[in-house]
């Protein structure tokens, strides 16, 4: 017979997964910035990329307070939203749409984080790990802030570079 899952186990698995996704996330930053156009999103990658590595610590913290090695699960969707986005860069090299691709890859990134750590949070709030929530609710709300940074840049020119010249 199975053992009796509980939501310690669901918490765990679920923090395997998100220090995962940062790991992952950690090495395809620097290519992003590597290949967008603008100087503002150059620099807003590599910017989140050092933000990223401090999130990753914080997880660390978050795995030694719960008394459990730090180690990542693979996470596929994090797999398949990073390919994509390599896709779009692939795709879109050298075209006025790049950045705009770019950062809707970036946004998919952020979505996918917010809604992990909004679950861990809550979960962390249920188990009584009181000390891991700042520290998730801290990265939580990094995620977000990239999320609008991203939504301005788009707006006001990404997306109306990408149009390109008007038919």
């Amino acid at each position: 017979m199975a053992t009796e899952k509980t939501l310690n186990d669901l918490f765990l698995d679920t923090l395997k997964d998100i220090y995962y996704a940062e790991k992952q996330i950690l090495k395809a930053l620097p290519k992003m910035a590597r290949a967008a156009q603008s100087e503002e999103g150059k620099a807003g990658f590599l910017q989140h990329r050092d933000e990223t590595q401090a999130q990753v610590e914080r997880l660390e913290q978050v795995f030694e307070m719960i008394g459990k090695p730090a180690r990542g699960k693979t996470c596929e969707a994090i797999q398949g939203i990073i390919a994509e986005a390599e896709e779009i860069m692939e795709e879109f090299k050298g075209t006025v749409a790049l950045d705009a691709g770019l950062i809707s890859s970036a946004q998919a990134v952020e979505h996918y984080e917010i809604a992990r750590y909004g679950t861990l949070i809550a979960w962390a709030k249920q188990l009584g790990l009181k000390d891991a929530v700042p520290l998730l609710q801290a990265t939580l709300a990094e995620e977000e802030a990239t999320d609008k940074k991203l939504t301005q840049i788009a707006e006001s020119s990404a997306n109306l570079k990408g149009k390109g010249k008007a038919a």
